[in-house]
This record gives C-alpha cells, structure tokens and sequence, in this order.
C-alpha cells in the first residue's frame, strides 16, 4: 500500500504542476473567492480520481499477467512521450497554456453570464476542471497505477498529490506561475513514467 500510494503521490504532483488545470485554478481563484475555487476543484479531482482507480480495478480481473505487461507498456509510452514532447516545446510554452486556460475560463465564464453566485463559482470550478482532467495524462496513468497496485494507497496517494498542486495553484499560483517551466516539468514527469516501468519490469507479474 506504501508503494502504491507513493507512486500516485510522485505522479499526480510532479505532472500537474504547470499543466491547464493548474493554471484554470489560478485564474479562477484571481477572480473568484479562494475557498470557493480550492472546493470545486479539489472536489472534481478527488471525483476524477475514484472514477480512474474504478476503472483501474476494472481492469484488473483480467488476468494479471496481461495487466502487468500492459502497464510497462504505458508507462514506457506515456516516459516516451512525454520526453519527446519536451524536446520539442517552444521556449513560449508556458505562456501557450496559460493563454489557453484564460480562453477556457473566459469562454465558461460568458457561458454562466458571469454569475458570481457562490454555487455558480462553485460548479464553475467543478466542471470546468472536470471537464479539463478527463482524458488527461494523468488520469490515464492513474488508471494504470490502479490496475497493478493497492487501490486505496493509489487513491489517497494522487487526492494528496492534488491537493498539494491546487493550494498551491489558489494560493501562491499567482507568484509562482511565471517561475514554472512546463518544459522542465513534462520532462520530469516523462522520466517518472519510465522509472515506474523499470520497477514494474522487475516485479513479478
């Protein structure tokens, strides 16, 4: 269960970092009461989540040795990927994504008629991060996580590691969004992947 919950914890704070749903978090909380925003987005990520680590058992009642394998598999995939990626990014990175989370949260925002009722911010936060995390690496990735490892150390290993990212997206976004490079971050997040598939190479199906 240590393991498992290590392995979501490393995953989840190393690959969110930076990415669109930290960034729509920052926003969100620059226009937006805090508590508000931290709710509906903690909330959609720990939703995210179970749905992932369910799908991820799922998957594991097919037989082992297929779910072993087919996590080498996409953690060498997802390793490459995100390596490859990172060699290519422009040195305007950064900003591409930031940019692109504004429009995201301007366009919603002119959708509710911008409302700034507390359930409107509320669901506003929930959706939009929902909607933002579906399909997202690391929601594959914990799918995976899931599929081989303890369930619940998986679970409370990537809410925490949520967590982590969103306070630090609400709180101290702000100050910290320029420092962060997404090219640094994807390439530590590629090198991840690829020592969990070594470890999984090593263990016994």
């Amino acid at each position: 269960m240590l393991a498992a919950f290590t392995a979501g914890l490393l995953l989840i704070t190393i690959s969110e970092l930076g990415d669109k749903t930290f960034f729509i978090a920052v926003i969100l909380s620059m226009r937006h009461p805090r508590t508000l925003v931290f709710a509906g987005v903690i909330g959609a990520l720990a939703a995210m989540t179970i749905l992932s680590v369910a799908l991820g058992q799922v998957i594991a009642f097919l037989p082992k040795i297929y779910t072993h394998y087919a996590s080498i598999g996409l953690f060498l995939l997802f390793g490459i990927k995100l390596l490859y990626q990172a060699s290519q990014m422009s040195p305007n990175a950064d900003e591409e994504i930031v940019e692109e989370a504004k429009a995201a949260v301007e366009q919603n925002e002119k959708n509710l008629k911008n409302s700034t009722s507390s359930l409107a911010v509320l669901l506003e936060s929930f959706i939009m991060t929902f909607l933002a995390e579906w399909g997202d690496r690391t929601q594959i990735a914990t799918v995976t996580l899931a599929a081989s490892n303890n369930a619940i150390g998986v679970t409370l290993g990537a809410i925490l590691g949520h967590t982590i990212c969103t306070v630090i997206a609400v709180i101290g976004g702000r100050l910290i969004a320029g420092r962060i490079s997404e090219r640094v971050v994807t390439a530590i997040g590629g090198l991840l992947f690829l020592i969990f598939a070594i470890v999984a190479i090593w263990e016994v199906p």
